[in-house]
Formats: structure tokens, sequence, C-alpha cells
């Protein structure tokens, strides 16, 4: 397992927008912000199967996330990796939990496209930092 740096950590601890690049089938780059939660191993996204980015990993499954910090603009971090596991969510749970990290207003029941919905679980390989 790849550590990420300790004095880097909290900007995955905390509820920071992620910019995902993802590998497009055709070799193009695609970039999102995207909410996202670390588990101390593991980034995990949420996402639809309906969405460009879902085919993206699909055909592509390395990634690399970037996240800066906000009382620091210039201070970043880099995880890259890979896509090891694809949950279904059909209930759309985890969005809720993002949804709730975020700070958005409560859900009453889950989003509207969560029959579609699935965790994207990222194994991070590589680091840099700035």
């Amino acid at each position: 397992m790849v550590a990420i740096p300790s004095d880097y950590e909290n900007l995955l601890e905390r509820p920071l927008y992620g910019h995902l690049a993802t590998t497009r089938p055709d070799g193009t780059v695609q970039v999102n912000p995207m909410w996202f939660e670390w588990d101390g191993e593991r980034l995990r996204f949420t996402h639809t199967t309906k969405r460009q980015k879902y085919k993206n990993v699909q055909a592509h499954p390395e990634v690399a996330m970037s996240v800066n910090d906000p009382d620091s603009p210039a201070k970043y971090l880099e995880v890259r990796g890979v896509v090891e596991e694809i949950v279904p969510d059909p209930e759309g749970k985890f969005y809720v939990r993002l949804n709730d990290r975020y700070g958005f207003p409560p859900m009453d029941g889950g989003p509207p496209d969560a029959a579609d919905r699935v965790i994207l679980v990222v194994r991070p390989t590589r680091t840099s930092k700035q």
C-alpha cells in the first residue's frame, strides 16, 4: 500500500473536492471535480453507470486525483491509483453519506438516479505533493 504523506492526509479527510482524472476509451483525458471519501487505505467516489467517467474507468482503470488546500492554494496532493472495485449502490446510500459529508441539506431517500449508482473504489499506487 502507498502511504499518504502524513502532513497531507488532512486534505483527504476534509470535505474538499477532488479533481478525478480518467482516460476516455479514445485516449483523451477527462477531469471533473468530485465528492470523495478516504478510509485510510482507499478512495471512494460515487458515480452512475450512465455517465462517461464510468465508461472511462471500465476501459482504463488507472486514475489520478488531485486535491488542493483552500487555506494554501499552492499546496496540493496528487494520488494516482487503480479502480480496483466497482460496487453497486442501487439505493444511493453512499451518495447520501457523501451529501452529508459535504454539508448539503439532508436527503429524504436516495438520489433520483439511485438505481444506476455505483461506488468507484481506488487503490492508491503513487502520490506526489507540493
